[in-house]
């Protein structure tokens, strides 16, 4: 079998920009390969038009292109006459591409297409409760309808996009991501930075750091050692028109709180793992999400996730069992459970431990991979 992957990040030196869903998307190209499947990713939006090779993957870095008139046109029928060539060429079966911005909305290809729910914007617009641009739901609903088949990587996520968009649930297939189990290893569990929270992920409103501003207030009064750690890039904030949510976050901090807090800003891919091994607990009290990679990443490593209650979360971690889920306007419940697990250890090892196993069980990338190989082949033969 031979498998084209659209979208506009990768983790690699040459691509610009990589962040969660280009984690998984690398994930499961290199995994699909050691499984036997020839795979070809297309990186649109690109500095410049290349190909590179990356552990058995073939990699089209396809250069951003701009146009006089109706580029959001144009570039899109550019990417795919650039795809539909390479389609030919190396006799690629199938397709899969993101929802987000309905990127293949006007495309029209050789081969059957398959759309993975990473997160419309639609998606997120509803989660947050905010108003999408009627432009971007069309181009969404556009790509959608010109697909062959869904994957989602919660049912939660795959049932709200089927509301939002009127698809047909019978096209719909949920896949967890996955992870390569292998290099999530926490070989000494037990040695970490007393009292220290880490959050990984961009600074912004829709991931609940501004509630985690409030939580981490509410730590400190009860527990003065306690540090929060922050990773990922600050965001401009969509509702008051600021052009960095750190400093929200930091209008919210107590004075007690501010000296606590340490913002790494963005931190090499292959230099998280070492924040997650030296971590206490793990918080990430987002509001939208469609499964979350550094939760089950950090699941992995042994660690205790303070997550959100909401209905993906719901797909990951069992309340109390191997790991904790409270609402991130729940300020004070979600302190309490950090604070739970900062005064004891013995608990963290036993939510961490469990954690382990339940990622091992639902998010192995090897096993996943042979039910996104079953579910193409399924495609093709319909």
């Amino acid at each position: 079998m031979r498998v084209g992957l659209i979208t506009s990040e990768y983790p690699h030196p040459q691509v610009k920009f990589a962040a969660g869903i280009a984690t998984s998307i690398k994930n499961l190209a290199i995994t699909l390969v050691k499984k036997g499947v020839d795979v070809t990713v297309f990186v649109y939006h690109q500095e410049e038009s290349t190909v590179v090779h990356d552990e058995g993957v073939e990699i089209h870095l396809i250069k951003r292109e701009s146009y006089k008139l109706f580029t959001w046109y144009f570039y899109r029928k550019f990417v795919q006459n650039y795809v539909n060539k390479i389609v030919k060429k190396k006799s690629i079966d199938i397709l899969e591409a993101p929802d987000w911005t309905g990127i293949t909305a006007f495309m029209r290809f050789k081969v059957p297409l398959v759309i993975r729910f990473h997160g419309s914007d639609a998606y997120f617009c509803k989660l947050d409760k905010r108003k999408q641009k009627f432009k971007n739901y069309m181009f969404e609903k556009l790509a959608l309808k010109g697909a062959s088949a869904y994957i989602a990587p919660t049912t939660y996520a795959g049932e709200e996009t089927r509301k939002i968009f009127g698809l047909n649930q019978k096209k719909i297939k949920t896949i967890h991501y996955g992870l390569q189990l292998q290099h999530f290893v926490n070989e000494k569990p037990d040695e970490f930075d007393s009292n220290t929270i880490l959050y990984i992920g961009t600074i912004i409103r829709k991931k609940g750091v501004l509630e985690l501003a409030e939580i981490f207030n509410k730590v400190i009064e009860k527990e003065p050692e306690a540090r929060l750690v922050l990773i990922g890039g600050d965001s401009s904030d969509i509702k008051t028109g600021s052009a960095s949510t750190f400093k929200l976050m930091q209008d919210i901090f107590s004075e007690e709180a501010k000296k606590q807090v340490n913002y790494l800003g963005r931190v090499p891919y292959e230099k998280v793992q070492e924040y997650i091994k030296k971590s206490h607990v793990c918080a990430y009290p987002s509001f939208a999400e469609t499964l979350g990679m550094v939760t089950i990443e950090s699941m992995a490593m042994q660690k205790p996730v303070v997550n959100t209650s909401i209905g993906w979360a719901q797909e990951l971690i069992g309340d109390g069992i191997n790991g904790y889920l409270v609402h991130p306007t729940n300020i004070e419940g979600y302190a309490n459970t950090i604070l739970k697990l900062l005064n004891n250890e013995k608990l963290c090892e036993q939510i961490g431990k469990a954690a382990r196993l339940k990622v091992e069980d639902a998010f192995d990338i090897e096993k996943n991979v042979d039910i996104n190989i079953k579910y193409y082949k399924s495609i093709l033969n319909r």
